[in-house]
């Protein structure tokens, strides 16, 4: 089951960044980051850990699994 993580969306557009900068920041097309925020693909860790360094926040924030950023 994938899993779709609604903390990565928010942290994104509160600091308004566009999914297409997320995608050239991580190097992927946007309609890819779309599939990443929409469950349709499954994150990888490195990209869970470059977006958490990105945010400055912990990936256990991006994936729901605490409020502590």
């Amino acid at each position: 089951m994938i899993m779709k993580y609604e903390n990565i969306r928010s942290i994104r557009e509160d600091n308004d960044i566009t999914q297409r900068e997320m995608a050239a920041f991580l190097n992927v097309s946007q309609n890819t980051y779309s599939q990443y925020e929409t469950g349709k693909i499954e994150w990888t860790a490195p990209t869970l850990i470059k977006i958490a360094e990105y945010f400055d926040v912990s990936v256990d924030y991006l994936l729901d699994r605490t409020k502590e950023k």
